[in-house]
């Protein structure tokens, strides 16, 4: 064939990797132009697969259907040029040991490597004639140089597709921590992470074990495969866990045949002889291991560190969404504590207003009594009741005084803060359940430090009832804006605090009334917050008012004293 030609066919291979996306297509087209070029009878393009170890056709012209498709490098001329990585003539395949010919008819062949950047064989290009001598080494100078121009071709054409895998994985793995993020019970998200790493990572099954470190053992809490394939229920002790390693290490692990003999008695893996290969990340959070990920693999599979990295980014989400939902309960926790301690409050204040109201009416009874100076003869019966109404009113006006001491507010509980503690340990106590409904807090702390002096908890229990207020009044997501200062008063000065959101505002016909015992907007309220709020600050020196409200916001002001230094 003349040189003209042969550019041309070059030409022809080069520009396959701008028309052709699929590598595999473009393989059989390199394979057709080259098989014609050099008019070969028989041939194949195999390449090396790094996972198996050998040579995979992908590509073939001329071979029988029941050819072996699997080469092993080292054998036969395909495997020799493979392991050399240098070309081969075989005139004459009589009596050459290097020669396996996949056909019976077939008495020439050669081959060229494919070679890539830094010598790496891409695969190997093999032709093949039924006539002794029809390829030269002319013959073979060509097919080199087709290997070489295919090698880049079908490289960019193969890089390109992995590229494009990467950037699906990299858009599952985006999607996977979106879903995990709101996923707040525990079995929904063991699920969605055991599914989502099983498709990510092309896996036959995918299981989630949660560690308990103070037993030492795993614990199978998701499974995607068969349920008759699984683990023992209850805690599994780690001595006879495969994936321990992953705990001790934590790093990823992978073991390329769990079918073979020393793997069988181990507790964690599931007794399924389909399964091959297995890869296993540590799920860890802040240095705690959490659990481990495991993916199972039907095919022997040598996993790379792509393919490791990928497995612990789905694990490292699958920490962060266990944490956050931990969290969350805990919050829930939280919350339900402090309504149990409002109601406590509450009874408390109403306790206290019951006995400051009949302190009143009762010093005015022990005034009369004195006053009107009733002396009955010794032995008259009334002058004992007199006596025992004088001690019952002694009596009374003692528990009145304990009730009202024990309402009031210890003052050895005060002790001074900087307020910008305060405010930011309450964001932090209610951040996930903002962050569930949607609702982004915007925090503007003065330049200088601002002391004050008060009981913390009770300031929290405040500025928790203003932030429930406020996200009540967005079901559907808003901002909460907090903005902290130093105001001068007379001869001190205070700390103001506006806490602004975006919610629906308070009607207008209980706005004068919202500091009021009793009264709420909410079906499930107890219209108790806002009172007790108001109680508290005033017990503090501060207070608390509305500054506006309509339906595009509140806007609530704390004002406490500033303690001098």
């Amino acid at each position: 064939m003349s040189e003209k030609a042969d550019l041309k066919a070059l030409h022809a291979i080069s520009s396959l990797a701008s028309a052709i996306d699929d590598p595999s297509e473009a393989t059989r087209q390199v394979l057709s132009l080259i098989s014609r070029a050099l008019e070969a009878d028989s041939g194949h393009v195999a390449y090396n697969n790094p996972e198996s170890g050998k040579l995979e056709i992908e590509a073939s012209v001329g071979l029988p259907e029941d050819a072996d498709r699997s080469l092993v490098p080292g054998q036969g001329v395909a495997g020799w040029v493979a392991w050399h990585a240098r070309p081969l003539l075989v005139p004459d395949t009589a009596g050459e040991q290097r020669s396996r010919p996949t056909r019976r008819e077939t008495r020439c062949e050669m081959a060229a490597p494919m070679v890539v950047s830094e010598g790496r064989v891409l695969g190997v290009i093999e032709l093949a004639s039924d006539r002794p001598g029809a390829f030269g080494e002319g013959d073979l100078e060509r097919l080199v140089a087709f290997a070489a121009e295919a090698a880049m071709a079908l490289h960019r054409l193969w890089e390109l597709r992995h590229l494009r895998g990467k950037a699906r994985q990299l858009e599952a793995l985006i999607a996977t921590g979106q879903a995990l993020v709101g996923k707040l019970e525990q079995r929904e998200l063991f699920d969605t992470l055991t599914r989502d790493a099983a498709v990510m990572l092309q896996a036959r099954c995918c299981a989630f074990f949660l560690h308990d470190p103070a037993s030492a053992s795993l614990r199978l809490e998701s499974f995607t495969g068969d349920p008759a394939t699984l683990a023992p229920e209850g805690d599994i002790p780690l001595r006879s866990c495969l994936f321990a390693s992953a705990i001790h290490t934590r790093k990823p692990v992978a073991f390329a045949n769990i079918q073979s003999a020393e793997f069988h008695d181990l507790a964690d893996l599931p007794k399924d002889a389909g399964l091959r290969s297995v890869l296993a990340a540590p799920v860890l959070y802040e240095g705690e291991v959490m659990g481990v990920l495991a993916i199972f693999t039907e095919r022997t599979r040598i996993f790379d560190n792509d393919e490791k990295r990928l497995c612990l980014a789905l694990a490292s989400l699958g920490a962060v969404a266990l944490q956050n939902s931990r969290l969350y309960a805990r919050v829930f926790m939280s919350e339900e504590s402090l309504r149990k301690n409002e109601r406590l409050t509450t009874l408390g204040l109403l306790a206290a207003e019951i006995a400051h109201e009949i302190r009143n009416p009762l010093t005015v009874l022990k005034l009369l009594h004195g006053g009107l100076g009733l002396e009955f003869p010794v032995g008259d019966p009334r002058r004992t009741d007199i006596r025992v109404i004088g001690e019952k009113l002694d009596q009374l006006e003692a528990i009145v005084t304990r009730v009202l001491s024990f309402a009031k507010a210890p003052t050895s509980l005060h002790s001074r803060h900087q307020l910008t503690e305060v405010i930011e340990d309450t964001l932090v106590l209610i951040r996930l359940k903002l962050a569930q409904s949607k609702i982004r807090v915007t925090f503007e702390p003065p330049a200088q430090p601002i002391v004050i002096e008060g009981h913390k908890g009770q300031l929290q229990q405040v500025l928790l009832n203003l932030l429930i207020n406020s996200m009540q009044a967005m079901p559907e997501g808003g901002t909460i804006t907090l903005r902290l200062r130093a105001e001068a008063r007379g001869p001190g000065s205070v700390a103001v605090l506006d806490v602004e959101d975006t919610g629906s505002g308070i009607p207008d016909a209980v706005r004068s009334r919202i500091f009021d015992s009793f009264l709420t907007g909410r079906p499930d309220g107890t219209g108790l917050g806002l009172a007790i709020a108001k109680r508290v600050l005033l017990s503090h020196n501060g207070d608390i008012e509305l500054m506006g409200s309509s339906p595009a916001g509140t806007t609530m002001r704390v004002t406490l004293p500033v303690t001098r230094a």
